[in-house]
């Protein structure tokens, strides 16, 4: 597996040149990191760029595998014509703002396994008990125009998830567009299901995981039910930019306190 200073390096070339370029590329890969799937034409409006000038460096991010080509999914009625295409990262391109130790992680729960089929969770459940109790306070001294469930995303982004909620019919939806640890996840899904009950616990209804990243979705999404006897949640997402040069962690509904 490249690590990701490995994997930046593909992304900004070798010659000092090219930093322009490179760091323009990042811009767009981190705009896909946070919005999920794009079009050229929406990235270009999002970045202050020509659809020309953006096609030249999704070029090259599919190229080197950052990228893929899909077919934009259409919701509701169907106009003419063929869909746009829209990128979207691949596993290669999320390494690239992936910082854990994936391979030392991944390692030392294998070994944590053999000591009984219970000691990952186990692992996981002692782990987020001190996240969960920080995401408590927060929720407790967040602001009353907001719901917990933003309460929650805040709390998220804070620590590098790029956590954003979006309305739904029955209650809203959970967004998380970067996952650090999904590698891990992917190989011991016990830290999403931890994940998963820490949220509903947090916010005092049963949560459904919808997708995650680990399982190779673009976002991570729970479905949070409308508690007994509220109304209808505000009907604008509540989103967290991150920077387009930096991670320290789509309004597109498509993981993770560990």
């Amino acid at each position: 597996m490249k690590s990701s200073r490995q994997a930046a390096h593909g992304i900004a070339g070798s010659s000092a040149g090219g930093e322009t370029d490179a760091s323009t590329r990042q811009r767009v890969a981190s705009s896909i990191l946070e919005h999920g799937p794009s079009t050229t034409v929406t990235l270009a409006e999002r970045l202050g760029l020509t659809p020309a000038a953006i096609r030249r460096h999704l070029d090259v991010l599919l190229s080197l595998g950052h990228l893929e080509a899909r077919e934009q999914r259409i919701y509701g009625a169907r106009g003419r014509g063929r869909p746009a295409k829209v990128f979207a990262l691949t596993p290669a391109g999320r390494a690239v703002f992936y910082a854990a130790y994936d391979a030392l992680a991944v390692q030392a729960l294998e070994f944590m396994s053999e000591a009984g089929p219970d000691a990952v969770t186990r692992f996981a459940e002692a782990r987020i008990a001190e996240v969960e109790a920080r995401y408590r306070d927060n929720l407790a001294q967040a602001d009353d125009d907001i719901t917990p469930a933003q309460a929650l995303a805040d709390a998220l982004s804070a620590d590098g998830y790029v956590a954003s909620t979006l309305p739904s019919a029955l209650g809203e939806q959970l967004c998380q567009h970067h996952c650090p640890v999904a590698h891990v996840a992917e190989k011991f899904p016990q830290l999403c299901d931890v994940e998963t009950e820490a949220f509903s616990r947090l916010l005092g209804v049963h949560v459904q995981r919808l997708a995650t990243i680990a399982h190779g979705d673009g976002v991570c999404t729970t479905h949070i039910p409308r508690a007994p006897g509220t109304t209808d949640v505000p009907r604008t997402a509540s989103t967290t930019s991150i920077s387009t040069t930096s991670i320290s962690p789509s309004s597109n509904p498509e993981e993770s306190l560990i």
